[in-house]
C-alpha cells in the first residue's frame, strides 16, 4: 500500500514512462486516473534503456530505488531489454530488489475487440511466480560448448505465490484454481509447486483446486479457455501461458499486469515498447491503463478503478473510436483521441458487457522465516562431477572409474546432457563436451564427508578439467536427486 508522506492526503506513487511507447501509454492512463479525481502526487523517475546508455548495468538507477522505497507503488511503462548479450533485464532486476514475487495476469473478453474466441466469455487470470524459477537468471557456461542455467525453486516461494492464488480468487468471486506444473518431468523443481499446491489446498475449501501439466494447460487454453477461473505455475510457464492467454483476448495491447510484493506492487502492461510506432501517437494504451486500474484497487480506491474500467468497456462497447491494433494503423483513432473518449465516458456503464466486482486483496502474512523443511535426518551418499571433455564416453568412464579406485567412491556412471553413456547401454547418443561422472559411496550407509569429496576432485582434476560439482544427499531416506535417463 503506498503511504502519505506528502501530508495532502494524497498518496504517493513512483511514475516510470519507460522505453519506446512507454511515455505516450503512460501519459494516456495518467490522464484517465487525474480525470477520475483520485488524488495522487506522481514522483517521476527513469529506469531501462536512456539509464543502460549512461553504463549502468543493472538499468535502475539509485533515485528510482529510493523512490519505490519512499512510495511502494510504482506505475511503470515498459523497459527495453537487451536481447542475448548485455545487461539483465531492468525489469526483473525491479521484481528481484522488491520482492515482487507475484505476478497477476488477468484477460477477459472485450466489446469491441473481435477474436477467434469472441463470445466464449474467456475471464481468467494467470498468477506467476515472479522470482524464482530459472529467472532468478544464474547462467554459466560449463564449457565452451555448454551453457547451463539453474532452475530455483523453493518451498517459500511456492507457498507466497499459492496462497496469493487462492486469495486473488476470492478478492474477485472466482470459483476455481488450476496449478500448472512440469512435474511429470521435473520432479523436484516443478513437483514442489504442485506440492505445496496440494498441501495448502485445503485451507481455502470454498475455491476449487485442481492440478493440470502445463503443456496440456496451453492445450486446453487454446482448446476451451473458459474451463479457467485463475492459474498458478512457475515464472517461465507463467511467462509463457500469460502471453498465449492475452492472443485469446486480442493481443498485448489488452493485457495487464500487477508485480504484488508483501512491501511494494509495480504495475506495468505485458506489452514491450515497440519503438517502431513511439512517437506516432497511435499506440493503443489500454493495457497500461488497465494497469493502473489495478494500482488503484491496490490503493483502496475500488470505486474510481471501477469508473474507469467502466467508462474503458463502454468506449470499446460503442466502438465509435478504436486503436490501430484494433482496426489498422491506417484508419485507427490516435491515442490521444482514444483517452479522451474514455475520459468522456467515466461515470457512465456498459449496456452489454459486465466489470466484475473487486474486494481487496488480501495479502498473505508471509514467515520470514527462511527454512520450510527440515529433515529429522540426511545423508550425502554420493556426487556429481561435471567435466569438459573431448573423448569418448567409454574412454572417459574407464578413467574416471580408474581414478576412484582406492577412494570410498565409486564411479556408477557416465552421462552427458541427461543420458547414460557409460556402461554403455547400446542406445545412441550424440554427446557434446561436457559429461557428468556420477560417484556413490562404496558403503551404502555411510556418508560422505567434505573432505572425502575434496580428495575426490583432486583425483580428477588429475586428469580431467571439471566445471561443477553437486552433493547427491538423502533426506529422511528418500533421494533428493533424480537419476539419469537409462541409469539404474
Amino acid at each position: 500500500m503506498s503511504v502519505d508522506i506528502s501530508g495532502t492526503g494524497a498518496k504517493r506513487v513512483t511514475l516510470i514512462p519507460g522505453d519506446g511507447v512507454g511515455p505516450e501509454c503512460v501519459s494516456a492512463a495518467r490522464r484517465v486516473v487525474e480525470a477520475a479525481g483520485v488524488a495522487i502526487e506522481w514522483e517521476e523517475r527513469q529506469a531501462g534503456a536512456s539509464v543502460f546508455e549512461q553504463g549502468l548495468p543493472s538499468g535502475v538507477p539509485q533515485d528510482t530505488i529510493e523512490s519505490i522505497s519512499r512510495t511502494r507503488t510504482v506505475l511503470k511503462g515498459p523497459l527495453m531489454t537487451p536481447v542475448g548479450h548485455g545487461e539483465k533485464s531492468a525489469n526483473v532486476t525491479l521484481r528481484k530488489l522488491f520482492e515482487t514475487y507475484a505476478n497477476i495476469r488477468p484477460v477477459r473478453e472485450l466489446p469491441g475487440v473481435t477474436t477467434p474466441y469472441s463470445g466464449r466469455g474467456i475471464d481468467l487470470v494467470v498468477v506467476r511466480e515472479n522470482v524464482e524459477d530459472l529467472y532468478a537468471g544464474i547462467e554459466h557456461m560449463q564449457t565452451p560448448g555448454v551453457a547451463q542455467c539453474l532452475k530455483l525453486i523453493s518451498r517459500k516461494g511456492c507457498e507466497k505465490i499459492v496462497r496469493l492464488a487462492f486469495e486473488a480468487a476470492r478478492a474477485e468471486g472466482r470459483k476455481s484454481v488450476a496449478c500448472a506444473t512440469k512435474s511429470n518431468i521435473m520432479k523436484m523443481t516443478e513437483g514442489m509447486l504442485k506440492r505445496t499446491f496440494e498441501a495448502l489446498a485445503p485451507e481455502y475449501p470454498d475455491v476449487e483446486a485442481w492440478h493440470i501439466i502445463v503443456d496440456n494447460c496451453a492445450h486446453q487454453l487454446v482448446k476451451r479457455p473458459e474451463q479457467f477461473d485463475v492459474i498458478v505455475t512457475t515464472n517461465m510457464n507463467g511467462d509463457i501461458l500469460s502471453d498465449l492467454t492475452s492472443a485469446l483476448v486480442g493481443g498485448l495491447g489488452f493485457a495487464p499486469s500487477a508485480n504484488i510484493g508483501s512491501d511494494v506492487a509495480i504495475f506495468e502492461a505485458v506489452h514491450g515498447s515497440a519503438p517502431k510506432y513511439a512517437g506516432k501517437n497511435v499506440i493503443n494504451p489500454t493495457a497500461v491503463l488497465l494497469s493502473a486500474v489495478m494500482m488503484l484497487r491496490h490503493l483502496g480506491e475500488l470505486e474510481a478503478a471501477a469508473r474507469i474500467e467502466n467508462a474503458l468497456v463502454v468506449t470499446l462497447e460503442e466502438g465509435k473510436v478504436r486503436t490501430g491494433d484494433v482496426v489498422g494503423y491506417d484508419r485507427c483513432a490516435s491515442t490521444t483521441a482514444y483517452t479522451d473518449a474514455i475520459i468522456a465516458n467515466l461515470g457512465r456503464v456498459p449496456e452489454q458487457a459486465h466489470v466484475r466486482e473487486h474486494r481487496p486483496l488480501r495479502l498473505p502474512q508471509n514467515d520470514p522465516s527462511p527454512v520450510r523443511l527440515a529433515p529429522k535426518a540426511r545423508r550425502v551418499v554420493g556426487v556429481d562431477v561435471f567435466v569438459e571433455a573431448s573423448v569418448g564416453p567409454q574412454a572417459l568412464g574407464e578413467s574416471a572409474r580408474s581414478l576412484a579406485e582406492g577412494s570410498p567412491f565409486a564411479l556408477k556412471i557416465v552421462s552427458s546432457r541427461g543420458t547414460r553413456v557409460y556402461p554403455s547401454t547400446g542406445a545412441i547418443t550424440d554427446c557434446v563436451d561436457q559429461f557428468r561422472f556420477r560417484f556413490v559411496l562404496r558403503d551404502a550407509k555411510a556418508d560422505a564427508t567434505d573432505a572425502q569429496i575434496v580428495d575426490l576432485l583432486q583425483r580428477v582434476a588429475a586428469k580431467h578439467r571439471w566445471a561443477h560439482v553437486e552433493k547427491l544427499q538423502e533426506f529422511d531416506g528418500a533421494p533428493a536427486y533424480t537419476k539419469a535417463q537409462g541409469e539404474d
